[in-house]
């Protein structure tokens, strides 16, 4: 025993077998005021036996029969775990059919060919003294029946086995336990197992169910693929009848097991020490509880109380010892021992008379610092005999602290559960009883609470960015705060990217692994606060990944896909991409896009395109970096679904008609050897159509056609496979020539001096040879009817859009001689002009002054200033026509075709031709806008469009014309022998607005 301590050593190593020690020990500690015992103490020593030698014979049986391998291991203390493996040491596989039992054997609810084997081996691990003993090998070989007749025929004399037949299905039968009902013990704390086994052909499947009750959910487990059922810390309560169903095809069985819970003693109230004075009374109670009932016994000082010696004041009664008017020798230590047959229990309470006047264990003048609003606890540890009673005062005159404000406890300390400012003070403790009075004082200061008035916030951060966290802590000011911050309750890395400063804790370049909890924690001395806010680290998603195509069809495929990590932030939705390697190698398209909770899609596919796929995530961060590249998939080859668009014709020459489209694109083409059928004939005719398929271009011209005739004309698309659905009709024209004929029934209506209205009649339609584009007249001033001089006349010029047959002539001089003509206008130019009609602008009101006023000395100042101005606006005129504004016309020139349709030179006017696949152009088309620029108006009866568009023409607000009336204009002399004059200033300045 070691010195100056309880403990007993016993070294078996040096001081013999651990036999010679094997029995039951009980420690015992004297004083003179008592003695107590220790609870009993069992020594024994482990075992670990070995197996018995036996001869196990091999076992041969029928394919479906059922098999039991006994185990039967030698009994060791503690009892040994048991396992079933080969000579390899591999584990047995278990299942359904074949498990190991709760006594270790080894069953088979049916054999199978496979399992036979030569090396079915039990161990038997003692963890104790770490020994493992193995039993011989089992030989178990299954045999068909056939093979099992000829082997008992030729191997054994005995014929009870002979002429065996065919195991067939058959209902349950249970293996453990036997019979229809067993009974079951276990002791309370303990785990409940319980076990059946059945045999069967199919397998049958293991069910357990309580009959008078439901099975504990939380405390309830299987093992052994059902076939065990487990309740752990079972109590009185888990007592009851439980039932296994064996269930199989063929039938089913029941087996009810009646468990009893058992207990050892236990406390319900142990007896705890007593200190008493003299004359004082008291009791000791022991209260145990078990199954069954636990018996009983006092001790005093060790011994049974009945051979104690003998003190007046106790009464023992049942389970209690009562204790009146004790006496200093009454003082011993009692022992109450519960027992039964399943264990005891033991415990020992001193029982001490004293005469102690009142003792103050607590401090004097101890400081206590309290956060306001919370708790004050203030101790005031005594001792005395009798027990003293304890009151409480505060400062020097204070009355005793009554308990509707203070809660006074049994152990002398006074409690205020809301502590304020004003709660700060001196508290004296008072102890009294019939020996005499104590007294202590103890200090009270109420402290300001730490308060963080700033909180860290959540935060959303992108990889790569930086997040800050505020902190702002309020504190009292005697206190000194620490503040500190947590990642995950844990200290932060210790990263110079993390930066703490008085307020704030910064993290630079955030990366995956900063996401979390972050808190700010503020201590004092006498109070810690802290806040926390989570950090999630987002970023675009990653990409996805594992692509697969499958149900592949002509026309469609299913594409499925792992979604990468959505780093934080829900991936939104997959947008999903096409390669069409054949004919656009490199360039990616969109195909679809579905939703992000989605990993499948099925994608509409065109014929004969060579497919890959990729697919990019997104989410409220971004796009993903695409996937890679799925495999391939080419789609079959099929006839065109659709035809060249943008199909026109017009003509290039009077005779001939070119037709083009657009055309298809290779992935439009669906096939190889795509072509096109161009289909022509006559809108107005009752001719067939005239066809003719041609490459991969994008134009045919059509020869030896009458000038400018309708034509119905149609392209339809085909290749290897076959044709495009029947193609739309559009409407086309050969081509335009100059008209024939000129407008008829000119006349000119004079409004007044400077507004003249011409009429004419329109040319039949099929003598313009084209599409109508106006009509335009040609007006000149020929002679001023006051004076006759030589000059060049220029030509002023109104184009009128559509099909009108009037038009107003501005701007025109007072008191002048003008001559006018019209002309039809088509896309292909002008025709011939009308005979040219003359007319006469009547006086202005300003001619009569001029001979009054031409005489005075002002007027002929005024007329140099005039003639200089006039001179510099000449000049600025002359430069600007040189940049581009009139050219000469003959008065009766020939119609020219617009320089935008040149002719093209035919080898064979008869037959059509079509442009090589480079020139995927559509043809110039002739010039539908006449060569002067006039702006195309509809018919109006406004009456603005009376008035014929020339270069730069605009009116004023109110209406008036401003500006040059001709888009052309030609210099001439005049008829006759007029004189010619100088250039009117008022056309000069026409000119120049």
């Amino acid at each position: 025993m070691n010195p100056g301590s309880g403990t007993l050593i016993i070294n078996i190593m040096s001081e013999g077998k651990a036999e010679t020690y094997e029995g039951v020990y009980q420690c015992t500690a004297r004083n003179e005021r008592g003695a107590a015992i220790s609870n009993n103490i069992v020594v024994r020593p482990s075992r670990s036996p070995l197996w018995t030698k036996e001869k196990l014979e091999p076992i041969i049986l029928q394919n479906g029969q059922h098999l039991v391998l006994s185990c039967r291991p030698p009994i060791g203390l503690p009892p040994p775990i048991i396992f079933w493996m080969d000579n390899s040491f591999q584990r047995l596989p278990q299942s359904e059919r074949v498990s190991q039992g709760l006594n270790g054997d080894l069953y088979f609810s049916n054999v199978l060919p496979e399992d036979t084997r030569e090396d079915y081996i039990c161990y038997a691990r003692f963890n104790h003294t770490q020994t493992i003993q193995q039993k011989q090998p089992i030989s178990v070989k299954v045999i068909s029946v056939d093979e099992l007749n000829d082997t008992i025929a030729a191997d054994l004399s005995d014929t009870e086995f002979y002429g065996a037949k065919p195991s067939r299905e058959r209902p349950p039968t249970f293996l453990t336990p036997e019979g229809n009902s067993s009974n079951k013990e276990e002791l309370r704390g303990n785990v409940l197992s319980l076990e059946c086994i059945a045999e069967g052909l199919p397998t049958p499947i293991i069910h357990w169910i309580k009959e008078d009750g439901t099975l504990p959910i939380n405390r309830t487990f299987y093992k052994n693929f059902r076939k065990t059922l487990q309740i752990i810390h079972v109590s009185e309560a888990d007592s009851g009848k439980y039932q296994c169903i064996a269930k199989n095809a063929l039938g089913v069985i029941h087996h009810t097991i009646s468990v009893t819970v058992k207990a050892a003693p236990y406390w319900i109230v142990a007896p705890r020490n007593l200190v008493l004075s003299p004359g004082e009374d008291g009791s000791l109670i022991c209260r145990p509880n078990g199954n069954p009932k636990p018996k009983i016994s006092w001790l005093t000082n060790g011994v049974p109380i009945e051979i104690a010696p003998d003190d007046p004041s106790r009464k023992i009664d049942g389970d209690t010892i009562i204790f009146s008017n004790v006496q200093e020798r009454s003082s011993a230590v009692y022992q109450c021992n519960a027992s039964n047959e399943y264990g005891y229990l033991l415990a020992n309470a001193f029982v001490n008379v004293l005469a102690e006047p009142p003792r103050i264990l607590t401090s004097a003048d101890t400081l206590y610092q309290v956060i306001a609003n919370r708790p004050a606890l203030l101790d005031c540890a005594f001792f005395g005999s009798p027990l003293p009673t304890i009151e409480w005062f505060k400062g020097a005159k204070g009355s005793a602290l009554r308990e509707d404000i203070y809660v006074l406890h049994e152990n002398g300390t006074l409690e205020i559960p809301v502590a304020q400012k004003d709660s700060t003070g001196t508290y004296t403790c008072v102890a009294r009883n019939k020996l005499g009075v104590a007294k202590n004082e103890v200090q009270l200061e109420i402290k300001d609470p730490t308060r963080i008035i700033k909180q860290p916030e959540y935060a959303v951060v992108q990889r790569g960015g930086t997040v800050s966290f505020e902190c702002k802590v309020k504190h009292d000011h005697t206190l000194i705060p620490t503040v500190m911050w947590l990642k995950d309750n844990g200290e932060l890395p210790d990263d110079g990217r993390f930066t703490v400063d008085k307020d704030h804790l910064v993290v630079a370049d955030v990366g995956d692994d900063d996401g979390g909890t972050y808190t700010c924690v503020a201590n004092t001395s006498l109070d810690s606060v802290s806040a926390s806010a989570v950090l999630s680290v987002v970023d675009v998603p990653n990409p996805p990944f594992d692509l697969e195509l499958t149900n592949h069809l002509d026309k469609s495929v299913q594409l499925s896909w792992t979604p990468g990590d959505d780093n934080n932030s829900p991936i939104t939705k997959f947008i999903i991409e096409y390669e069409d390697s054949m004919h656009e190698a490199g360039l990616w398209h969109h195909q679809t896009e579905v939703s992000g909770i989605q990993t499948t899609a099925q994608l509409n596919l065109s014929p004969f395109v060579n497919y890959s796929f990729r697919v990019v995530a997104v989410n409220s961060i971004g796009r993903s970096v695409p996937s890679q590249v799925s495999e391939h998939y080419l789609t079959k080859a099929a006839e065109p679904d659709k035809n060249p668009t943008t199909v026109e014709g017009l003509g290039s020459e009077p005779d001939n008609l070119v037709i083009t489209w657009k055309p298809l694109n290779g992935f439009e083409s669906n096939g190889p050897g795509l072509q096109y059928k161009v289909s022509w004939r006559q809108k107005d005719g009752d001719d067939e159509w005239t066809s003719v398929v041609v490459a991969n271009v994008s134009k045919y011209i059509v020869s030896g056609t009458p000038t400018f005739v309708p034509y119905l004309i149609k392209v339809q698309a085909l290749n290897d496979v076959g044709f495009a659905p029947e193609p739309a009709v559009v409407t086309g024209h050969s081509g335009e020539d100059l008209p024939m004929v000129a407008p008829g029934n000119v006349h000119v209506n004079v409004v007044n001096s400077t507004l003249a209205e011409v009429h004419w009649d329109p040319v039949p339609l099929k003598s313009i040879r084209g599409h109508l584009q106006g009509y335009r007249i040609y007006y000149w001033k020929a002679q001023n009817l006051s004076k006759r001089s030589k000059r060049h006349i220029e030509k002023k010029i109104l184009t009128f859009q559509g099909s009108k047959t009037h038009g107003m002539l501005p701007g025109l001089e007072p008191f002048s001689h003008y001559r006018v003509n019209v002309r039809v206008v088509n896309g292909k130019g002008e025709g011939p002009a009308s005979p040219d009609k003359v007319f006469n602008t009547p006086e202005g009101a300003m001619a009569s002054r001029q001979v009054d006023i031409a005489t005075q000395g002002w007027f002929i100042g005024l007329m140099c200033a005039v003639a200089l101005l006039i001179l510099i606006l000449l000049i600025v005129c002359f430069i600007r026509r040189n940049k581009g504004g009139k050219y000469p016309v003959k008065e009766k020139e020939d119609a020219h075709a617009d320089p935008e349709i040149q002719p093209m030179k035919e080898d064979d006017g008869t037959f059509g031709e079509y442009s090589d696949a480079e020139d995927h152009k559509p043809l110039k088309k002739g010039s539908r806008t006449p060569s002067d620029r006039t702006v195309k108006k509809e018919d109006s009866d406004d009456s603005l469009v009376d008035y014929g568009e020339g270069v730069n023409g605009q009116f004023n607000e109110d209406g008036s014309f401003i500006g040059q009336y001709s888009g052309k204009k030609e210099k001439e002399p005049a008829e006759g022998n007029e004189s010619s004059e100088a250039p009117s200033p008022v056309n000069a300045m026409n000119s120049f607005v």
